[in-house]
């Protein structure tokens, strides 16, 4: 297995852990938030699958100075919706990672736009993984403040 086939697996075992806490949520509690500064339920969903889109641009080393989202103005209605929606957004970032071979992964170069620091490609994709590893946890933290049934992702 090369490395990129190990990181895209770990993305896609991630994301596999992502979608049964999602699919966890009751439709009641998609506005609950655990305070008035804290984002959504459902609006934590479409910050996870969204940057899908922007970290395409970004390991492609595309121009996120007019980075719009094609979720701008799309309205919330299930968690359902949010995956099918993100999909294609999906499959293109995923078939960008497997393009890159090992020696690219090391001698390749990211400037993240939101902090400037400069990684190594493969350093950047494994934080990705580690971005939407957060908000899992981060979402299992909501499900237990709403008092509904953690779903079991621990297999």
């Amino acid at each position: 297995m090369t490395q990129t086939e190990l990181i895209i697996l770990n993305f896609k075992e991630i994301r596999r852990r992502s979608i049964a806490l999602w699919q966890g949520l009751p439709k009641s509690h998609y506005n609950w938030k655990p305070d008035e500064n804290a984002t959504t339920a459902i609006e934590m969903v479409r910050h996870v699958l969204e940057a899908d889109y922007g970290w395409n641009i970004i390991i492609n080393n595309g121009d996120m100075s007019t980075y719009s989202t094609p979720w701008k103005n799309r309205p919330f209605q299930s968690v359902e919706d949010e995956l099918e929606f993100a999909k294609p957004y999906r499959e293109i970032f995923l078939n960008s990672v497997q393009k890159f071979s090992d020696r690219e992964l090391i001698e390749n170069t990211i400037i993240h736009p939101g902090n400037g620091e400069l990684k190594p490609l493969g350093q950047y994709l494994l934080r990705i993984g580690y971005h939407e590893s957060v908000h899992a946890g981060q979402f299992i933290s909501y499900l237990r403040g709403m008092g509904v049934e953690r779903p079991f992702i621990w297999d």
